[in-house]
């Protein structure tokens, strides 16, 4: 499976301040790059806090180093789109820094960013779950299940051989990028996710 990762949807010309710029400073760096918010990083680029216009509105310290968050939420550039909105919402921020593999800053990724994966076209998330799905990887034969996408709702339809093969179909759909929902509409030959009383022997009983 292919996934859309950070660095593919960051702002690589980032607005950062030092832990001394001034309270003055910030305010002017948020007001003439219209954001809501700058990472903070030392002499070497390593993101050492994050200060939004909430922490100047709540606070009046002098300098970034006395305003900032720490420590600071940041993600690496390989990541997934995916990894970067579920830290979002664990952290409960509306921004990420991303670093490299030595910790330095290399862009920033905003939650608007992160929406833009759903405008992904209907014809190419159709095409990524024939090819990365159905193909890739559940080698299911063209023409054995039905995908109709449109506003970035997936509708499966179709009948597979086992109920696993097609509750993983629903599963790996759902993870492609783009999608906002699947319908399901499969059938199954055969329900293999369950043992019953007849196919169970004298050792799979608990006394």
């Amino acid at each position: 499976m292919k996934h859309m990762k950070v660095g593919g949807l960051m702002t690589d010309e980032v607005v950062s301040a030092l832990p001394a710029s001034s309270f003055r400073e910030v305010a002017k760096m948020l007001a003439e790059h219209d954001i809501s918010g700058v990472p903070v990083v030392d002499e070497d680029d390593h993101v050492v806090g994050v200060v939004s216009e909430s922490d100047l509105l709540a606070r009046h310290e002098l300098i970034a180093r006395e305003l900032m968050n720490t420590p600071a939420v940041t993600i690496h550039a390989e990541e997934t789109v995916a990894d970067a909105a579920r830290l979002m919402v664990r952290r409960g921020v509306e921004r990420l820094p991303v670093v490299d593999e030595e910790e330095r800053l290399v862009g920033i990724v905003t939650r608007r960013d992160l929406l833009c994966v759903y405008l992904r076209p209907d014809s190419e998330i159709r095409r990524r779950i024939r090819e990365d799905v159905l193909t890739d990887a559940l080698d299911l034969p063209e023409g054995a299940v039905d995908v109709h996408v449109l506003d970035g709702v997936v509708t499966l339809g179709g009948r597979i051989r086992r109920r696993s093969q097609a509750l993983m179909l629903l599963g790996l759909a759902e993870s492609v990028d783009g999608v906002v929902a699947v319908v399901d509409r499969l059938s199954f030959h055969k329900d293999d996710t369950r043992l019953t009383s007849s196919t169970r022997t004298p050792h799979d009983i608990s006394w």
